[in-house]
């Protein structure tokens, strides 16, 4: 038997006790964010509410024709006043996606998945436009998504020393960033599977750069997207309830289906909304 170092010891006993013997999992998501009724006004709360029904009507036709394969529909309520934009929002609610992109715009999925109030404000932060956007994700954040965006990944001549694994991964996004189309697979890199450095994921983010917009997904835990400054790649990270990062990734897609409503999900919000329009009839 060969020798062990001086003080090492192996067999129960040796280690802490709360090591010894036991199997400890990565801690999972405990927590699930599902659909919630809107804290839904009063009926007579719709008198003098006009405008507003006026434009949810406007919303649940854009949400029954989506459903047939329309393309997606924008909904300027810039023009409400407070009152009514207030009896909106609360017959939409707050839902579990929200999107920054930049410094002036703003969405916030409903409790309606595929309804999104999309805001863009000015320099001072003064609201300049306020839509409904009906669709699977706000085209008006995906047009700016990529705005001055690179191409394809520049790849440094020379490597620093630490850097070990993100050289090889540098020609994989660049093949399959010329492939990337409205109805191409998306392409996962999965960066928690790879063994990789800090110096890695240093060079990875400044190679690729940091884009306009990001968007927090709050489901089993959080997920977390973020464009880069290349265009059509997306970095995706998963936490779990206790904040742990547990899937680390670049997704090379025109949108990661994270983000996105499901043709189900904008089916089942038409039903919805009706229902809850029914009641202000």
């Amino acid at each position: 038997m060969a020798n062990l170092p001086d003080g090492l010891m192996i067999g129960p006993g040796s280690q802490p006790e709360d090591q010894d013997g036991q199997l400890h999992y990565m801690p999972m998501p405990s927590s699930m964010t599902v659909f919630s009724v809107p804290s839904l006004p009063e009926p007579e709360e719709a008198t003098g509410r006009d405008a507003a029904k006026v434009v949810l009507q406007q919303v649940l036709h854009a949400l029954e024709e989506i459903g047939d394969g329309a393309v997606p529909t924008a909904i300027d309520i810039t023009h409400l006043d407070a009152g009514n934009r207030a009896f909106v929002d609360q017959v939409l609610g707050e839902g579990e996606v929200s999107v920054v992109a930049g410094a002036t715009h703003q969405a916030q999925e409903s409790v309606l998945a595929g309804l999104w109030r999309v805001r863009v404000s000015d320099g001072d932060g003064r609201i300049v436009s306020d839509a409904i956007e009906v669709g699977r994700f706000p085209q008006a954040i995906l047009d700016i998504a990529f705005a001055g965006a690179s191409e394809a990944v520049n790849i440094p001549e020379q490597f620093e020393e630490q850097v070990f694994n993100a050289p090889a991964l540098f020609p994989e996004i660049n093949e399959h960033l010329a492939k990337v189309s409205n109805t191409t697979s998306p392409h996962v890199i999965n960066l928690s599977l790879l063994p990789h450095t800090l110096e890695d994921l240093e060079l990875l983010s400044k190679q690729l750069g940091t884009g306009a917009v990001t968007v927090l997904s709050r489901g089993y835990g959080n997920c977390r997207v973020a464009s880069t400054r290349t265009r059509n790649v997306w970095w995706v990270q998963y936490y779990n309830s206790q904040d742990t990062l547990i899937l680390n990734s670049l997704e090379i897609t025109v949108l990661p289906e994270v983000v996105c409503a499901a043709a189900e999900d904008l089916a089942d919000s038409a039903v919805r909304l009706r229902e809850i329009l029914e009641v202000y009839a």
